[in-house]
């Protein structure tokens, strides 16, 4: 990993190591805070499945609907 940090530098990619560091905690960051939202998200939608009282359809209403199309 090192050397590729420093290949980054070397190559004009980036101008220190430091932003190539920076660069590297944002995107992990982002993507971190993404991953929790889209937890945050499944959670959400279980509990209004799970609070849902219409009827659902039938595992064979949908197989006949896919096999129509």
């Amino acid at each position: 990993m090192v050397a590729i940090v420093r290949s980054a530098v070397a190559t004009g990619e980036y101008a220190s190591i430091s932003e190539v560091i920076r660069d590297a905690l944002r995107d992990w960051t982002y993507k971190r805070s993404a991953h929790q939202q889209g937890i945050a998200d499944l959670r959400q939608f279980w509990q209004e499945a799970m609070h849902d009282e219409t009827l659902g359809v039938s595992a064979d209403e949908v197989l006949d609907r896919l096999e129509r199309k």
